[in-house]
């Protein structure tokens, strides 16, 4: 298959209809010097235009607090550190998960797991800041968070629902940083039920009348010298109307699904939110990050753990099946990671304390060639015996199935070029 430009240049297309980067860069080189006008900026907006087309979107489900992977996705049965955690066979022979997890068994087919995940960051803030940013928090400069740079990248400008949605809020989870406040998060702490204060109460004459009033007395402030902070309150306020006033509102309502689709997702709050974020990624929303908390589990761990796994595991299995049976796996990867691991041994307080060294994480869609397993940790989970994969490695990962170039610089408020990753390389064995 091959994509067709004016200048009736072709393009290879891979298996998955999605341009390469290089191949897609190196052919628009080409028809710009036939056509002598496209510059550099020129080819860059083309190539985000393409990677819009495409309709890239991600889905984070972030596990605050740290999961244990002893009682997740790498159990340790007949060790003294793997505790009471029995392993369970999944739908692929050959892997074994922690027996908390029986709905995510039966879709590992869809998932790629990566048992060697390693930091060198044990706070929950900085770790969890970290692991969304590539950078450790600075007061010189706000590093964009993982959703804000993916959705300034691939993201239609135009579009009138929020690019980037979060469910549920985080510590050290950032935000659009130096990008500005247009890409912040659209934080929703309730996903059973629409964003409150978005019902309009007037006529929508009226309401673009006092829109008009608004800008106008924020001009006159303006004038006395606060213009940056004009400018961002602007923003807020445009993107706040744009979504009010969209026809697509109603993706924030999950009661609109069917009843059996809502038990297949379940009925924790995080099941509410992968319920969601499938509403979101379908009417176009290009980054949603659920967050699941309570996994900071330093005392009782085994008893904490099997109920936090009980919130995720149905409606994580579901999530997968409901996007692959829509035919939105393929161009939507979903990302299932917290900030850190926990320790091989357990504390007096039958609980396992931060554990930076090794621990996984789980990506499926976008790509991703499911039923394996990347990466081993030793007998006794203390460390990390092949394929160590980094906080750099991984977010590099991700860009690569979105189609974003991890590379890409965007430029600081005092000049400096910061890369999107810097360092790290893509676990290329993690695709198809």
């Amino acid at each position: 298959m091959t994509v067709t430009f004016h200048h009736q240049a072709e393009v290879a297309v891979n298996r998955h209809n999605v341009v390469r980067r290089r191949d897609f860069l190196r052919t628009i080189a080409c028809t710009g010097v036939a056509a002598g006008a496209t510059g550099w900026s020129d080819m860059l907006t083309l190539q985000a235009a393409e990677l819009r087309k495409q309709g890239k979107a991600c889905i984070l489900l972030w596990l605050a607090g740290a999961p244990s992977q002893f009682e997740t996705f790498d159990p340790k049965p007949g060790h003294a550190n793997g505790g009471e955690t029995k392993a369970i066979a999944t739908s692929v022979s050959g892997i074994q998960i922690a027996h908390t997890l029986p709905h995510t068994a039966n879709v590992m087919d869809k998932v790629c797991l990566i048992r060697s995940m390693n930091s060198r960051e044990g706070a929950h803030a900085r770790a969890s800041y970290l692991m969304h940013t590539g950078y450790l928090p600075t007061a010189s400069v706000k590093y964009p968070t993982l959703g804000s740079n993916v959705a300034h990248q691939v993201a239609d400008p135009d579009f009138d629902l929020p690019s980037f949605v979060r469910v549920g809020g985080i510590r050290g989870g950032a935000d659009g940083g130096l990008l500005g406040v247009g890409f912040n998060p659209f934080v929703l702490n309730d996903p059973s039920r629409p964003p409150e204060n978005t019902a309009i109460t007037t006529t929508s004459d009226r309401y673009q009348r006092r829109l008009g009033l608004l800008g106008r007395l924020d001009h006159e402030y303006a004038t006395n010298g606060p213009q940056q902070e004009v400018k961002n309150q602007g923003e807020l306020y445009e993107k706040a109307a744009k979504m009010v006033l969209s026809p697509r509102m109603d993706a924030f309502d999950i009661q609109e699904e069917s009843e059996a689709t809502r038990q297949a997702y379940g009925e924790s709050q995080f099941a509410s939110g992968c319920l969601l974020a499938r509403r979101l990624v379908e009417s176009g929303v290009t980054f949603v990050e659920v967050n699941s908390t309570g996994w900071d589990t330093h005392a009782d761990n085994a008893e904490r753990t099997t109920e936090l796994c009980a919130s995720i595991d149905q409606p994580y299995a579901a999530l997968l099946r409901d996007l692959e049976e829509r035919g939105m796996l393929q161009n939507t990867m979903v990302v299932l990671m917290g900030e850190f691991g926990r320790t091989p041994k357990i504390n007096a307080r039958n609980g396992r304390d931060h554990y930076p060294r090794a621990f996984s994480a789980a990506l499926a869609g976008g790509g991703v060639r499911g039923g394996q397993v990347i990466g081993q940790t030793s007998p006794d989970g203390a460390s990390i015996t092949d394929r160590p994969v980094g906080v750099t490695d991984m977010l590099r990962t991700i860009c690569h199935g979105l189609g974003v170039n991890a590379d890409h610089e965007n430029m600081s408020s005092i000049g400096r070029p910061i890369k999107i990753v810097d360092g790290g390389d893509v676990v290329t064995e993690a695709f198809a």
